[in-house]
């Protein structure tokens, strides 16, 4: 599978072993940076794997900054994004089986090595449940109001 990974400035070191990791299980790996821990800003990287994921270069992806939150929350806003910040293995596997997330978020000053090890390999060895007609109804909600919304302008 291909898949792409970035992070910012506060997500580079972890990104860096988690690159090697995924490459380690047999996937390609697109690394979008970034590539260095001089500041950087987390929407920037968001953008390049969501680009990448709509244009078909990579099947999934792997993004990171300190916390999650930030390139979590830019990254929901791509058309078919579905990105999710986990911390547990369950919500790995089932964010992909339930709701076909094709972007696992990790804050790298939330987690440690070992368990972000154990997190991708979960995400990436899950698979969206399609044959579920629950299952396959609701993603269709999402991208219903994704269809919706995403053009639609803020009010701010």
């Amino acid at each position: 599978m291909k898949i792409s990974i970035a992070a910012d400035h506060a997500g580079f070191a972890l990104k860096q072993e988690v690159r090697e990791f995924i490459r380690a299980l047999g996937h390609e790996v697109i690394d979008l940076g970034a590539f260095d821990d001089c500041p950087s800003d987390y929407p920037d990287f968001a953008e390049l794997v969501g680009k990448s994921l709509i244009a078909g270069e990579s099947e999934r992806a792997v993004l990171i900054c300190g916390s999650g939150v930030g390139v979590n929350i830019a990254a929901n806003k791509m058309p078919g994004v579905r990105a999710s910040m986990c911390h547990d293995t369950y919500s790995a596997h089932q964010g992909v089986e339930h709701d076909d997330m094709n972007v696992l978020v990790l804050g790298a000053r939330i987690i440690g090595r070992a368990l972000a090890f154990e997190l991708v390999e979960t995400y990436l060895h899950a698979h969206f449940a399609a044959t579920e007609e629950r299952l396959v109804r609701r993603l269709n909600k999402v991208r219903a109001i994704e269809a919706e919304f995403m053009k639609a302008p803020v009010n701010k």
